[in-house]
């Protein structure tokens, strides 16, 4: 943390004499953004950016807990489905002008839009005709249920009561767009040039691998109790180049801590290492086209068993992960589900699987060959280097390994241009939901294995539309089962975090989600 003397200080296209200190924060954010679009992104790295600049209906406190946003007050109608909200009178932009329901209304017309292609765009599908309009089935925009009664006043509609909908809005899909922005500058709206925020912080300059400037909004609600002028989100896939810049005091938040360097880290750094749960899996998932996997999940589920995920967690990873045999991690109103294999022991585990590779026609004379993908980050390279031995030692698979950098990664994901690909998955609110929903053949390219199953679908549809409580999580882990049971994922372990934050910085909260916002943080004096 350092203060930085200027005479004047950009606050989002409107310029002001400033004559105190400005006060920087330099925060490292894992990969180089893909975009700051709301619509076009999808990674954990552009949503902590996005989050500082914009803001929903809904937000979350320095806890990670819901509070109200833009929207200061709501009512839910009797039947649940119903929801209206009343905006802030003095909401705005960052130029000062009004931000209104209609902002809304534009900004989920234009997510659900089949020509935005957005990977997300599943998420807004609760809401009444959104997913009929996001896949084309409707063309009319009105028919989506978001209505702007008044400035100050949105109705959405659901299509069937949904008990995540207000955590789901505090995910950056469900933030407002300026639509003058967008229609005067196109895809380039996201420039600084051009940027309008209704956040804390405001877009002031992004240089490719090198940081994403934001600097305080005037025009936020909140604005005189933001501490931080000015915030650097530093790209830093390196993780030991960051920890060599913390130490130096060039980064005052870490992204990550190299799992290597954790234990030395937490006896170097005792009260600025940050080590906590997080709503996240880490997994591989399989590309269900490949002829490897295609109708074979006898050897889809033979690479699972052969990996030892205690010593992944312990040895390799060594940061208090949970190993993982189910795919939703511990979440609340519902009960964890487990391959059956779990209650195994190692050697047991191990004779089915190399029992499971032979039946599907492999051996030592007939090697299954494979390539795992994964971005670049030593964290990763290590896992990998540690899977491909063991499936190696267990099974006698050859793996080579191919590393991207994230932008190119993201593409090669999307374009199913892998075998077997490094994947992680964070909730977007605390319930089961948000990680079996990513298994329907419907989704789209968030569906990563390019699962399809007509019975999970069914399950998940019931759950969707589901009013009793029970019944609805009974859905939902029936489906988990099955999705178990075909293997289309390797789940490897429920996720932590770890972060160091200088004992310079004040406001930061640990929490499950791992949200942070900027504005939270202060220096102390």
């Amino acid at each position: 943390m350092r203060k930085l003397p200027r005479l004047f200080l950009a606050l989002c296209l409107t310029y002001a004499p400033f004559a105190l200190a400005e006060t920087v924060l330099k925060r490292g954010n894992g990969t180089e953004p893909e975009t700051l679009d709301i619509h076009q992104s999808s990674g954990v790295s552009e949503a902590n950016i996005q989050r500082d600049m914009f803001e929903g209906l809904v937000t979350e406190d320095a806890f990670g807990k819901l509070q109200p946003g833009v929207a200061e007050k709501w009512e839910i109608s009797n039947d649940g489905k119903r929801y209206t909200f009343h905006l802030r009178k003095d909401s705005q932009w960052s130029d000062g002008t009004a931000l209104t329901a209609d902002d809304f209304v534009y900004a989920y017309q234009r997510a659900l839009a089949p020509e935005t292609a957005s990977d997300y765009a599943f998420i807004l599908w609760p809401i009444a005709g959104a997913e009929a309009f996001n896949k084309g089935e409707q063309k009319d925009p009105t028919s989506i249920g978001v209505k702007a009664l008044d400035p100050q006043t949105l109705e959405i509609t659901l299509k069937a009561p949904t008990s995540y909908f207000l955590g789901m809005l505090m995910h950056p899909m469900a933030f407002p767009v300026p639509k003058q922005a967008l229609e005067k500058a196109g895809k380039d709206w996201i420039k600084p040039e051009s940027i309008r925020c209704n956040g804390a912080y405001c877009l002031s300059e992004w240089t490719p691998q090198a940081h994403v400037k934001l600097v305080k909004n005037p025009h936020y609600r909140r604005a005189a109790e933001v501490k931080i002028d000015s915030v650097y989100y530093i790209p830093t896939e390196d993780q030991n180049s960051e920890l060599k810049r913390y130490r130096a005091g060039e980064i005052d938040i870490t992204y990550d801590v190299p799992s290597d360097q954790i234990k030395t880290v937490a006896q170097d750094f005792p009260a600025e290492f940050r080590s906590t749960p997080y709503i996240g899996t880490y997994y591989y998932a399989l590309n269900l086209e490949n002829p490897a996997f295609k109708g074979n999940p006898k050897v889809r589920r033979a690479l699972s068993l052969a990996l030892d995920r205690d010593i992944l967690t312990e040895k390799i990873t060594q940061a208090g992960e949970i190993p993982a045999w189910g795919w939703v991690p511990p979440v609340d109103h519902y009960t964890q589900q487990n391959m059956e294999e779990k209650a195994l022991d190692k050697a047991a585990r191990t004779k089915l699987a190399q029992s499971l590779y032979a039946e599907s026609g492999y051996g030592a004379d007939k090697p299954l060959e494979l390539e795992v993908l994964y971005n670049t980050s030593d964290n990763n390279k290590k896992l990998a280097i540690a899977v491909a031995a063991m499936w190696k030692q267990t099974l006698g698979v050859k793996t080579n390994l191919r590393n991207e950098e994230w932008k190119v990664y993201l593409s090669s994901r999307k374009q199913k241009q892998f075998q077997v690909v490094r994947s992680s998955w964070i909730g977007d609110y605390n319930d089961a939901h948000t990680f079996l929903s990513l298994f329907k053949s419907d989704v789209g390219e968030m569906n990563t294995s390019g699962y399809k199953n007509p019975e999970f679908d069914r399950l998940m549809a019931e759950a969707e539309t589901q009013t009793d409580a029970k019944k609805r999580q009974e859905a939902m882990e029936q489906a988990e089962r099955i999705l178990l049971a075909d293997t289309p994922i390797i789940p490897i372990y429920y996720n932590t975090t770890q972060h160091l934050v200088s004992p310079q910085i004040s406001g930061w909260e640990n929490n499950v989600m791992d949200v942070h916002p900027s504005q939270y943080l202060s220096v102390k004096e």
